[in-house]
This record gives C-alpha cells, structure tokens and sequence, in this order.
C-alpha cells in the first residue's frame, strides 16, 4: 500500500488519491496567434518520462483539494506534496539518497 501524503489532511492511502498529469504546464500567452500545431501541442503532449516527476493530484475520496507531487516514476516514490500555491520544494538532497 503507498501512502500519500495531502498537504491539507495528512497521510492517507493512495485508492483516495487521483493523478492527473504533469506539473507547472504554464498557458501559452498569445492563444490567438498560436498555429494549429502549437495549440495542439501544448493540449496534448506532455513529458513521459522515467524518473522524477512534478504530477498533479487530487484527493477524490478526502477534501477534494487539487495539490503536486514529486515522484519518481520507476520507483514509485513520492518525495515532496505541496500546495499549487506553494514554491516547489528542492528534493536535491532526497534525490541524491535515492541514486546511491
């Protein structure tokens, strides 16, 4: 079982948790001018990687409350949740102690 850490109520178990996708997507200024092709990528792509992730989550089954993530997608290990309004942590630390 993972547990998933809300930064409103506190650890909880992951089936209350929803991940909706990446982080920090900032909105293109100048929609308008955008080509199609620009408009569709910034709806439909996004990062797929293998590593370290800045994820969007809600928690369903809870508050309800939309907050970020910082896992690590091969290991499955969240190292940070924090608010949308808060600064993203810096994980350098707890990155370097999951490479050793």
């Amino acid at each position: 079982m993972l547990l998933i850490d809300c930064p409103w109520c506190g650890e909880r178990d992951q089936t209350e948790f929803s991940a909706h996708g990446e982080a920090h997507i900032a909105r293109p200024q100048n929609t308008a001018e955008l080509s199609d092709e620009e408009w569709g990528d910034y709806v439909f792509f996004r990062k797929n990687i293998k590593g370290i992730h800045y994820e969007r989550w809600v928690h369903d089954f809870g508050c309800r409350r939309w907050f970020n993530a910082i896992r690590d997608t091969a290991s499955d290990q969240i190292f940070a949740t924090y608010k949308p309004s808060d600064a993203v942590p810096d994980i350098t630390a707890a990155d370097k102690a999951s490479e050793s």
